[in-house]
């Protein structure tokens, strides 16, 4: 099986105000996923958000790792721009080595402007600051000593310690061409949730950037995430998910605003006439064998191997309810993958 499970959140539901029910659930999607045979299992990094959208992705790897013994680990993605790179490689260093070298790094840029002002981070050059950051994880993970001076970062010369015992993954995440192009050249591969359409051009982008500088990109991984929603046709999956989907999407646009709200988080305005937007997005639904060759289909058309996980995970959903969608994607999706 080749099929990755996510994105962990840890987000209270609407009106909720229990902390620990967010975490424990987390933890517990982490064990099944493995339970069930997944690859993988991925979290997600938000701050200040009102629902508790998860903050410290490697403290929860840890845990994850504690409690699990063969899954991959992912962070999809830690927005790296927000964290000092020597805090980051001191980090991922204590959860990969806590997990037996389990820990794939994915590393984004960040969007929001309140994460950037409350945690003194400068917006404008957070390209800049990722390809720093990029540069000095790997030497920072070498556990030898080394310096660095440069636009955003100085620091004097030092040795980060621990050192991971098995080097890290790094992937980018991201769909703009610089960020892609970036991860060819400095990371170990791309993270991406893309449409078909544009997927192909990151691809392509990939190939062309390795040629550019020589490098084999056959290096390079390709992961790639949608929304995946299980069911016996189209219709009725949308029908069972489709509120899910809509109020994980339209908690992106309620952040911001979120951040100086009170209270417990409020429920997603009804989902009406926007329904037929919502399928247009990255999203497969409809049987495992619709959903398996889509994704096969999109494996061709790359014409490289493509690491695929689902972004099955809803925090509105009751935990019964998500692992049903869990144990249909592991039974009819994930083995023929």
């Amino acid at each position: 099986m080749s099929l990755g499970f996510g994105l962990l959140s840890a987000q209270l539901r609407p009106g909720e105000t229990d902390w620990s029910r967010a975490y424990d659930e987390t933890v517990r999607v982490a064990v099944d996923a493995e339970r069930l045979g997944f690859s993988s299992v991925w979290t997600t990094e938000h701050h200040f958000v009102d629902d508790g959208y998860m903050p410290s992705l490697l403290v929860v790897s840890g845990v994850i790792a504690a409690v699990t013994s063969t899954i991959q680990i992912g962070t999809g993605v830690v927005l790296a721009p927000l964290h000092h790179p020597l805090r980051l490689a001191e980090d991922a260093a204590t959860a990969s080595l806590l997990s037996g070298g389990r820990l794939t790094l994915g590393l984004g840029l960040g969007w929001m402007g309140v994460e950037f002002d409350g945690l003194g981070a400068d917006m404008r050059r957070r390209g800049k600051a990722m390809e720093e950051i990029l540069q000095i994880l790997p030497q920072a993970w070498s556990g030898e000593p080394f310096h660095h001076q440069s636009d955003v970062y100085r620091f004097p010369e030092l040795a980060v310690r621990p050192a991971p015992s098995a080097p890290i993954t790094v992937l980018v995440g991201g769909g703009a061409e610089p960020a892609i192009r970036r991860a060819a050249r400095l990371a170990d591969g791309i993270f991406s949730n893309a449409t078909a359409d544009r997927f192909l051009d990151q691809v392509g982008w990939v190939r062309d950037e390795c040629e550019r500088i020589g490098r084999d990109p056959a290096e390079v991984q390709i992961h790639h995430y949608s929304v995946l929603l299980p069911g016996s046709s189209t219709d009725q999956a949308w029908d069972r998910y489709a509120e899910h989907v809509w109020h994980m999407q339209w908690k992106y646009s309620d952040m911001e605003a979120s951040a100086t709200r009170s209270g417990s988080p409020p429920s997603a305005p009804e989902l009406s006439e926007g329904r037929s937007k919502l399928r247009a997005r990255s999203t497969l639904a409809g049987t495992g064998e619709e959903i398996v060759a889509s994704l096969l289909q999109l494996q061709e058309k790359a014409a490289m191997p493509v690491h695929f996980s689902a972004r099955s995970y809803f925090p509105t959903l009751e935990y019964d309810d998500q692992f049903e969608l869990m144990q249909q994607l592991a039974e009819e999706v994930a083995p023929h993958l």
